[in-house]
């Protein structure tokens, strides 16, 4: 289709990991597992909590949700690329490109705002245990997650209504497994600088709030566990906290490198492990972290599994 003098591209190509026929297999082979492992987990957590009513409260449900979320975070890209694998293709529509990232940033939103939330949860805990139940009502989880979708839902329809405005002439090859904002802007023969400040202001914001308020809530966690006199008391108030803290390093580790970084410091190598890092490798280490660092996981899980194993009988 002609646009002035420019011919404007209807579909991308991505190269994904290796543009090395032989390394396809591998990394078929690799990503199938990693994504079943982390469907598998997150959606054992979920099935968990749902049966387990010890864990109705508002730390294991604010969990569930971000079960959820990993689950679909990965679904949007992965079995795309299995699917381009295993075709022997690499192109993905226009259309298709710009609705992988709508469902990238909001998924990488609500795992943003979920940690945030769960890290006021362990800060009302350890803080406030005597009003924990007060303060976490039911009514403000169910506020905090409908707020938390809205304003998921507002930013990455934001980017996705900008890119959509873009010309994209000549190049049209990615050197990634699937559609991003920052190696898709990078293609575009527009004026990017608005897409670039929105990317630095509104994303920079919505990472560097909520990531602030972490921050916040643990530095008052551990100026209060500080002053428990036993040194169990302590390694107990710690313990609930250390599954959260890792997997907040993690995906903040990743995330803010790939996209809080000025365009010019961007590389095809970098951006893609860091990607793949917080869009496949974290959501399928979540369950593990969380289950293995916790005994109320372990014994919901440990009755999921003999239900199952009676039901089978």
């Amino acid at each position: 289709m002609e646009n002035g003098n420019h011919t404007t591209v209807s579909e991308f190509i991505l190269l994904g990991l290796s543009s090395q026929p032989e390394k396809q297999e591998l990394i078929f082979v690799l990503f199938l597992v990693m994504y079943l492992i982390g469907a598998a987990g997150n959606l054992l957590i979920i099935l968990a909590i749902g049966l387990d009513s010890h864990l109705h409260t508002p730390m294991y449900f604010f969990l569930s949700n971000l079960s959820l979320v990993d689950f679909c975070f990965t679904s949007a890209t992965v079995p795309k690329m299995l699917l381009n694998i295993h075709r022997q293709i690499q192109s993905i529509s226009r259309e298709g490109c710009l609705t992988q990232i709508y469902f990238c940033i909001l998924l990488a939103n609500m795992d943003n705002f979920l940690l945030t939330a769960m890290a006021y949860d362990r800060y009302v805990a350890i803080c406030y245990p005597l009003q924990y139940t007060t303060i976490m009502s039911l009514w403000l989880c169910g506020l905090t997650l409908a707020g938390s979708w809205l304003i998921a839902n507002f930013h990455s329809l934001l980017h996705t209504l900008l890119m959509a405005r873009l010309d994209f002439c000549a190049k049209n090859v990615m050197p990634y497994f699937f559609c991003d904002l920052v190696p898709l802007l990078q293609l575009s023969c527009s004026d990017t600088h608005l897409n670039q400040l929105m990317i630095l202001l509104v994303g920079g914001l919505i990472v560097l709030i909520p990531f602030l308020c972490i921050l916040i809530s643990y530095a008052h966690i551990v100026l209060a566990v500080l002053k428990v006199p036993s040194a169990r008391g302590k390694q107990k108030a710690f313990s609930t906290c250390g599954s959260h803290l890792t997997v907040v390093i993690l995906f903040y580790g990743t995330i803010t490198g790939v996209y809080l970084n000025p365009s010019s410091s961007h590389s095809a190598e970098k951006d893609s492990v860091a990607s793949v890092m917080y869009m496949v490798v974290t959501p399928m280490l979540n369950p593990f972290i969380y289950c293995l660092r916790n005994s109320e996981m372990k014994r919901a899980l440990g009755k999921v599994f003999s239900r199952q194993t009676s039901h089978s009988r």
